[in-house]
């Protein structure tokens, strides 16, 4: 995602710096108007960037103390390759899921939404189903503002002021600036009732993956031109404007809400994080030795279904414990896939298996 650099107004440069916004803290605003007059200017100055914003009770910050948007998906700062691959194959599945849903429900656009992963994802990110690479944020001054708000109990709230290429498209790709944005009015049925009450969009890097050379040009931060600081009251507002209130930015008898709690029911787990965690690593540490030895016999091996395979015709004494790896790997892709098929407890043996089947096969 590349950096940019906006253009402050005069109040603004008094306060921070473009490239210091991040770091600073947020420019305190009184009231709502005061806060469209800044954005007013800040929309003037910036003519080659269309304005978004983005409404949060925290200003949440990285080691190196800037402001941070990283999509729910690449969150964590110890977040390992493993649990990156296990969050990508969740969101798969509940893509799977939520097309299922769809076409038994008769969901509007069913033919568009089973191509095309992004409207899926965007699916599932605004109603908050499971991780996605999609973050999401609005044109929306109003809705920005009332989210900042929105079951917060301290005494401020913060409004980010994000600049992004201009979109011609429902979904517009800029490969130039490694930017995807989805206008959720455009793509969502019309049974979706929050992204138009929300006027929501949701905005990722172009190339989205599960790999990446540097988890920093996943942050939205690179983006980020203003960040203002809001009170949380209801004086903030004054007597010519008010907040969106909760059951209009979460509207009720809304027919997607209740499919994406469907879905819900179906990826929730009530394996332990941490042993999931634990299997995982032991997982990945055997399919990797197993990779490694089938290589001294087969050069082009790609998958660890064709290691086991060139292992069993080349290594026939550990025929045995090749096969209670096959039968592993099946496990493996339950605990991905299906996850609410497996106990705590059987993921607990398991865990013991691999364990024994790491030393062995070394």
């Amino acid at each position: 995602m590349r950096q940019i650099y906006g253009r402050l107004t005069s109040e603004l440069y008094k306060h921070t710096t473009p490239k210091d916004v991040g770091k600073d803290a947020g420019f305190p605003v009184n009231n709502y108007r005061e806060l469209v007059e800044q954005v007013a200017k800040l929309s003037y100055l910036n003519k080659d960037h269309l304005l978004f914003f983005r409404g949060q009770k925290n200003d949440y910050r990285n080691k190196a103390n800037k402001s941070t948007f990283y999509p729910t998906i690449y969150r964590g700062e110890h977040l390992t390759q493993q649990e990156l691959d296990y969050r990508f194959d969740k969101l798969y599945s509940a893509s799977k899921i939520l097309v299922d849903l769809f076409k038994k429900h008769k969901v509007d656009g069913l033919a568009e939404f089973r191509r095309k992963k992004l409207i899926q994802w965007s699916v599932l990110q605004h109603y908050e189903v499971t991780e996605t690479p999609l973050i999401d944020i609005t044109q929306s001054l109003r809705v920005a503002c009332s989210f900042a708000q929105y079951k917060n109990d301290q005494e401020t709230a913060f409004v980010y002021v994000l600049g992004l290429p201009y979109y011609s498209n429902r979904i517009s790709t800029n490969s130039e600036h490694d930017l995807v944005n989805i206008r959720l009015l455009s793509i969502t049925p019309p049974q979706a009732l929050r992204p138009y009450f929300q006027e929501g969009f949701l905005v990722g890097t172009d190339d989205i993956t599960n790999e990446y050379e540097y988890k920093g040009e996943l942050d939205l931060n690179s983006r980020l031109i203003a960040k203002i600081e809001i009170p949380n009251n209801d004086s903030f507002w004054g007597k010519d404007f008010d907040r969106i209130p909760e059951n209009a930015l979460y509207p009720k008898n809304d027919r997607i809400e209740e499919i994406c709690k469907e879905i819900e029911l179906e990826l929730r787990s009530e394996i332990a994080p941490a042993n999931l965690g634990t299997f995982l690593q032991l997982w990945t540490e055997l399919e990797q030795e197993i990779l490694r030895k089938a290589r001294k016999h087969k050069r082009e091996v790609h998958n660890v279904r064709n290691a086991i395979n060139a292992l069993m015709r080349n290594e026939e004494e550990q025929y045995g414990l090749l096969k209670e790896f096959d039968y592993m790997r099946m496990f493996r892709n339950s605990v991905v896939h299906k996850p609410t098929t497996i106990s705590n407890q059987e993921l607990m043996r398991n865990i013991e298996i691999l364990q024994q089947l790491n030393k062995e096969i070394k």
